[in-house]
């Protein structure tokens, strides 16, 4: 058995066939959390999930790149991003169904400050959107804490100031717990998020990507996987639409690095995130 921890069946790219995608999955014994990123695909995760008996879960959260109106236009990416303000209340309304696991995904993205917003972004504005950032995240670290969830954590080009804020709620929180989704940095940073209680999550990069050899250092209880569908999909499908059952792949990639068999990372991994979710 697998579980992909963060796909988004719930995002457009699924909405004419997310039943078959699941079916997919489900039909070669791999669970599945669908993570929201605004209210409509939170609210979408949600519906998708209480369509299922079993093996499909939801997260609700507000991404921080719908905090402003971005273009995103990358390879594997491209919309357009509506600014949202954070409901405290409907989210935690939203996050008391009994099919959500988690708060997410929520977290700092710095990456898309410059050169792709819609806006010109000055050295004031970007200090302003970075600060706007860390606020709601804050928020939600809080919920998050008030419903005794878990969070699934965003960052991109902004490790430092989320350690920083994370190692500064912990003394006020010291049972929070989460998951930095798409970890796709180095041992050393890896070691600085294990120091503080959370976990790491590897998506299909450390398939088709260099520089990963360090998986091997780290506990087997600090890691989970996922597909992060519809993005990034690893071989020998790179360059298709991702979906969940592709998450054997980057279990049968950590098991070669780390000389382990694929049975003993996907026990592993499924473990972890029974355990992480509780489900």
């Amino acid at each position: 058995m697998l579980i992909d921890t963060h796909t988004h069946t719930n995002f457009k790219d699924f909405k004419d066939d997310y039943q078959e995608v699941i079916k997919r999955a489900l039909d070669n014994d791999t669970w599945l959390i669908n993570v929201g990123a605004q209210m409509s695909t939170s609210q979408r995760a949600v519906k998708i999930a209480n369509e299922y008996q079993e093996g499909v879960f939801a997260a609700v959260g507000l991404h921080p790149i719908h905090l402003r109106d971005f273009v995103v236009q990358e390879d594997e990416i491209s919309y357009i991003s509506r600014a949202e303000k954070f409901n405290y209340e409907e989210y935690k309304k939203m996050a008391q169904n009994e099919k959500v696991v988690a708060i997410g995904e929520v977290g700092l993205d710095y990456y898309h400050l410059k050169d792709r917003a819609q806006e010109e972004i000055d050295e004031k504005k970007e200090e302003e959107i970075k600060e706007e950032q860390k606020e709601v995240f804050i928020e939600q670290f809080k919920l998050a804490q008030e419903l005794d969830l878990p969070l699934i954590i965003h960052c991109r080009d902004a490790h430092e100031d989320l350690l920083d804020i994370l190692g500064k709620l912990k003394k006020d929180y010291p049972n929070a717990r989460g998951v930095i989704h798409c970890f796709n940095k180095d041992l050393e940073t890896a070691k600085k998020y294990f120091a503080l209680g959370f976990m790491i999550s590897f998506t299909g990069i450390v398939v088709f990507a260099k520089g990963f050899d360090w998986i091997k250092e780290i506990p087997d209880d600090k890691f989970m996987i996922e597909t992060d569908a519809p993005y990034l999909a690893p071989p020998p499908h790179r360059g298709e639409r991702n979906e969940p059952v592709y998450v054997k792949y980057i279990a049968q990639k950590i098991a070669e690095i780390r000389g382990r068999k694929f049975s003993e990372i996907a026990k592993i991994t499924t473990e972890n995130a029974r355990k992480f979710y509780k489900i």
